[in-house]
């Protein structure tokens, strides 16, 4: 007799992979909140590798802060985590204090994606943009992220598959995949500050 596939529980996803993977992670009840599903982020973390030891991070709309927390299982020295609701970022800071061993590797900001794009500071090697499908400002944030990035930045993208768009020139397209409804897009960005 074949078993059954086990089921998550309501209002859980898991991480997939490092030193945390199958912890549990709690999804708050927070409008147009989609986490990125499992094979989602098998299929990223295919793409830019299992070992991504010393990489500054963001995830920007984090949610749940599972792509940024991936990253983190991974290896990645630090990843700020930017997220405008306020339950969001309560279940995140609450995720993170029971996972994160080093309080200095993350922060977690309440504010808008705009008011941090704004605020300038550190730079990263890789950036989480997933925001609810129906803010559509994917090319805003890229515009807006140029002054953020290292040399040879990669920037995530996740968007719905039916939605087309422009990224600024200043980013290359380096994979691309459909799953579900969402368009996964790794784009690259080899400019200067």
């Amino acid at each position: 007799m074949a078993k059954k596939p086990r089921k998550k529980p309501a209002g859980q996803i898991r991480i997939t992979g490092g030193r945390w993977r199958s912890r549990r992670l709690s999804v708050p009840e927070v409008a147009a909140l989609r986490p990125s599903s499992d094979r989602t982020r098998e299929t990223l973390f295919n793409w830019l590798g299992h070992d991504l030891t010393g990489l500054a991070c963001a995830d920007l709309f984090a949610g749940t802060g599972v792509l940024g927390l991936e990253a983190l299982s991974r290896g990645a020295d630090t990843c700020v985590f930017v997220e405008s609701s306020g339950i969001a970022v309560a279940s995140l800071r609450a995720t993170a204090g029971k996972l994160v061993e080093n309080p200095e590797q993350i922060q977690i900001l309440q504010q808008s994606v705009d008011q941090w794009l704004a605020g300038g500071g550190t730079s990263f090697d890789l950036v989480f943009v997933d925001p609810p499908f129906s803010d559509g400002n994917w090319a805003t944030v890229l515009t807006g992220l140029t002054a953020r990035l290292r040399a040879g930045a990669r920037v995530y993208v996740e968007s719905p598959a039916d939605q087309p768009w422009l990224w600024p020139d200043a980013f290359s397209l380096q994979k691309e995949s459909r799953v579900g409804e969402a368009r996964l897009r790794l784009l690259g960005w080899a400019g200067s500050p």
